[in-house]
């Protein structure tokens, strides 16, 4: 039975506060501060279990080596002669984000039946240039079966940044859908991340039935919204996004209309919400799901309910007779304040979870055995003159391996 599963990145050992994503506000603000590996991964545990209780089908990615030695290696030096900004971007903890991952069509959506996913690029930013390699390992392991199709990276100079900046509608997560691939064009002072020629080529190469290209507004990216997932999100047959997400949204909303009958756009007007507020509270940036009731159920932020023009936003929405009924605050603290809410720390896929590596796959008693490793082996805290000392990269490889092992997917160790 096709149905979606939400595989969240386990947060790695070495999480920190360089700062090194540009555009991204919340990471440039909180640079420099004492990050918290342990809190951090078992506040992403948490989010796990209550998505469980709420009846999700619930995965994981794994925390990527850290510090990339080959990474280091392919620039000429090692992890303990590289200048600091180069062992900061080759200690990232950033594959946490799994949204960034991959670009994820479903069988339903393609010319040849099967789920195809193409691994992010993420050539924009220099520490995260370097993951594509194991989250390229990771997905032919968990996606080994015949009804999937994976593939490499779409080649430099074209930014992909995977599922962030992609949505999909449909009547039913089963039925054909409509794929909206957004990209941008400019952000005043910060890059945009994804180019379309990225997004039609992974379109071309998964062989997707209907698709939509779509700019994302210069105004949004300038603000911080560095991947569209920050002022949009999609679920169903329900759009829900700022007032101010799309550079043309006229015409999107037209195209949409005709390409999927039924569709509800639910648009937060500025006036009510502002690009600022919905920017540092990441509403967009949860989970818009559909409950086993059928329901439809949007896992927010602690911040957001913590922002009042958004939380009064809200609770008239589901007091009316929106399509978004029921609010599940999480908190993920530690991932918000580098610049990833709850959506960003996952990557859904509609497949039948038998054809999925089931070491992937998660209920709460595997999430006890990680939550045990975690508070065994990662580190407490993290200050950024920290990141040189030989006894906590030590401390992080040393808690990677134990983690895969326990989880015996040990192919991944010597990558």
């Amino acid at each position: 039975m096709q149905t979606e599963i939400n595989f969240d990145g386990i947060i790695g050992p070495s999480h920190n506060y360089a700062g090194l994503s540009h555009g991204n506000l919340a990471a440039t603000r909180n640079r420099g501060l004492v990050s918290r590996p342990r809190a951090a991964a078992l506040e992403g545990v948490a989010k796990m279990r209550a998505n469980i209780a709420l009846g999700l089908i619930q995965g994981v990615l794994l925390p990527h080596a850290r510090p990339d030695r080959h990474w280091l290696a392919s620039l000429g030096t090692n992890y303990a002669d590289a200048a600091p900004h180069l062992q900061a971007q080759a200690l990232s903890a950033s594959p946490m984000w799994a949204a960034n991952a991959a670009t994820v069509s479903p069988a339903p959506d393609t010319e040849d039946g099967r789920c195809h996913l193409t691994v992010a690029n993420l050539v924009t930013m220099p520490h995260r240039s370097h993951e594509w390699p194991e989250t390229l390992a990771q997905l032919r392991l968990a996606f080994a079966n015949p009804a999937f199709a994976v593939h490499g990276p779409v080649p430099a100079p074209f930014g992909d940044e995977g599922a962030a900046n992609h949505m999909r509608l449909a009547a039913s997560h089963d039925a054909p859908g409509v794929e909206v691939f957004v990209y941008g064009e400019a952000g005043g002072p910060f890059p945009a991340r994804q180019h379309r020629e990225a997004s039609a080529a992974i379109a071309r190469v998964h062989g997707v039935k209907q698709a939509l290209f779509v700019r994302q507004s210069d105004e949004a990216i300038a603000a911080g919204a560095f991947h569209n997932d920050v002022v949009a999100v999609a679920n169903g047959r329900v759009l829900f996004a700022h007032e101010q997400a799309f550079a043309d949204k006229e015409n999107f909303f037209t195209d949409l209309r005709a390409a999927l009958p039924g569709v509800e756009i639910v648009e937060v007007p500025a006036a009510q919400v502002s690009l600022e507020d919905a920017i540092r509270s990441y509403l967009f940036n949860a989970q818009l799901v559909t409950l086993p009731s059928g329901e439809m159920a949007l896992i927010l932020p602690a911040e957001a309910r913590d922002t009042p023009s958004v939380w009064n936003w809200l609770q008239a929405h589901v007091a009316g007779n929106g399509p978004i009924r029921r609010l599940a605050v999480v908190d993920v603290r530690q991932s918000m304040a580098n610049g990833g809410g709850p959506a960003c720390l996952r990557l859904r896929v509609v497949a039948d979870a038998v054809t999925i590596d089931p070491r992937f796959l998660v209920d709460d008693t595997r999430l006890d055995a990680i939550a045990a490793v975690i508070e065994t082996y990662w580190p407490e805290t993290i200050a950024q003159e920290q990141i040189g000392d030989p006894a906590l990269i030590a401390r992080i490889e040393t808690a990677r391996e134990k983690l895969l092992e326990m989880l015996r997917i040990v192919e991944l160790i010597d990558r």
